[in-house]
């Protein structure tokens, strides 16, 4: 608690600072609305099993069908254009129609919260760094998201925020640093929010956000080495909190270095290479200091053919995230941190849930990936990709429902194709339609290899 107080506290002086700085600055105003419509439905996605009877083995489980119903009202004030502060509030009720949680059937109310609420302040005193201290995203901030993405994994695209304090140093044009302190928990303590959630069908107040509390510092560093040419180096340590006291012995906390570079190289008419590697070493706070280690990258190379009817362009790649040799006593599963996102499937990452009990936890997977877009219009595009998906290490869960799922005796995940048609019908409107079938191999049991199927359409406003 003593950690929270620290932060309203410093949020409080912080905005205290900026507007007594700034009582005779020029002050603009700007806010907004935002309304997102989506339904979703998820066909055999957790148990690859054509039966919705939930039974032990067997393993299957009623598929789900549902609306989301996300609103966002936001402000920001700007004095100078140099400082500033920015809110947003949040909500996303969800309708069931059919579901595998039978009492939460029908409409589900949410918390009303803050979504954001940080200040800013661009260069203050001519020093050469931005600050931006408080609830925040960073969508996009950190290379593609491999490693630093999603703060509150387990509400879905609801939110996506940390509590952080970042500091963005600009050394020159070319080069730039981030410094951030970053903490994220599994209900939200950090500000009031107000639920109107039916207590008696999900039995909690705030909805789950984090799988457990976690806490990082991530230095950031990019460079534009020539034109063509930038490296982006880092480092990041995290420490994942114990989930429950009473589980210390089997599920301790975790402190975990990070070391990565990101590199993307621009050659040719329209051609691209990218790619990142990031090596992992840590341990656990159990009674045999449990080492952990990973490694984990990417490798992409793509073109862009811009002056061709219908823009098209593509990418071949390859993922590869280290899982657990379960034969030895430390884990040298890959850590996906603050990436529990859908990093390249929707469908995929919320099977993952079945392996590790977290949703989106990338890790003891390989991927060849292919992904081709094209635009028939300026408003419309359309991306389609085949993955061909391979475990890095066989896999037999101990106990557990999900035991009767897996062979034990494979690598061979199966296929993902995927397909997104995208169109922007006005400034204010746009809106998609996304599906995904997965084709399961070998590395799931006899009984669990159906096809898995997600679909997903969308509308969102934004005024």
């Amino acid at each position: 608690m003593k950690k929270l107080a620290v932060v309203k506290t410093v949020l409080v002086l912080t905005a205290f600072v900026l507007l007594a700085s700034s009582a005779y600055a020029e002050i603009t105003n700007t806010s907004g609305l935002y309304f997102r419509l989506r339904q979703e439905t998820w066909d055999n996605m957790f148990d690859m099993n054509k039966s919705d009877a939930a039974n032990a083995n067997p393993y299957s489980r009623q598929d789900e069908n549902y609306w989301r119903l996300k609103s966002s009202v936001w402000d920001n004030v700007d004095f100078d254009k140099q400082y500033g502060l920015f809110v947003k509030v949040t909500n996303e009720a969800r309708y069931f129609m059919t579901s595998n949680t039978p009492a939460q059937v029908g409409l589900n109310g949410d918390e009303f919260l803050f979504d954001n609420l940080y200040v800013y302040a661009k260069k203050p005193a001519g020093l050469p760094v931005d600050l931006t201290i408080g609830r925040q995203d960073f969508l996009g901030a950190f290379g593609e998201g491999f490693l630093i993405m999603d703060g509150t994994p387990l509400d879905g695209s609801r939110t996506f925020y940390f509590n952080a304090a970042r500091a963005l140093v600009t050394i020159n044009d070319r080069y730039n640093v981030d410094f951030v302190y970053l903490f994220t928990q599994e209900n939200d303590g950090a500000l009031p929010s107000y639920s109107m959630y039916k207590q008696a069908t999900y039995g909690f107040e705030k909805r789950p956000l984090n799988s457990y509390d976690e806490k990082g510092v991530v230095i950031y560093g990019r460079g534009k080495v020539t034109d063509n040419v930038t490296v982006e180096p880092y480092y990041i340590w995290k420490e994942e909190a114990t989930p429950n006291a009473k589980t210390a012995a089997t599920n301790p906390a975790l402190r975990l270095n990070t070391y990565g570079l990101r590199a993307v190289v621009g050659f040719g008419e329209g051609w691209k290479a990218r790619a990142e590697y990031a090596l992992q070493s840590g341990e656990y706070n159990d009674a045999n200091k449990t080492k952990r280690e990973g490694s984990g990258g990417y490798a992409y190379l793509g073109r862009a053919y811009n002056n061709i009817t219908m823009k098209p362009s593509w990418d071949l790649g390859y993922i590869t995230m280290s899982g657990d040799d379960q034969s030895t006593t430390k884990n040298e599963g890959w850590d996906p941190l603050f990436s529990r996102y859908p990093q390249i499937s929707e469908l995929y990452s919320l099977t993952l849930l079945t392996e590790t009990g977290i949703p989106a936890y990338w890790t003891n997977i390989n991927i060849y990936r292919a992904l081709v877009r094209v635009k028939p219009t300026e408003e419309t595009q359309l991306e389609v990709s085949y993955n061909y998906l391979m475990a890095d290490k066989k896999f037999s869960a101990a106990s557990g429902p999900f035991v009767p799922l897996f062979s034990g005796t494979s690598k061979d995940r199966g296929q993902l194709i995927t397909a997104k048609l995208s169109r922007k019908f006005s400034p204010t409107l746009d809106g998609y339609l996304l599906v995904e079938q997965f084709l399961p191999s070998n590395f799931y049991a006899q009984t669990n290899r159906f096809d898995a199927q997600f679909v997903r359409w969308e509308l969102q406003w934004k005024i």
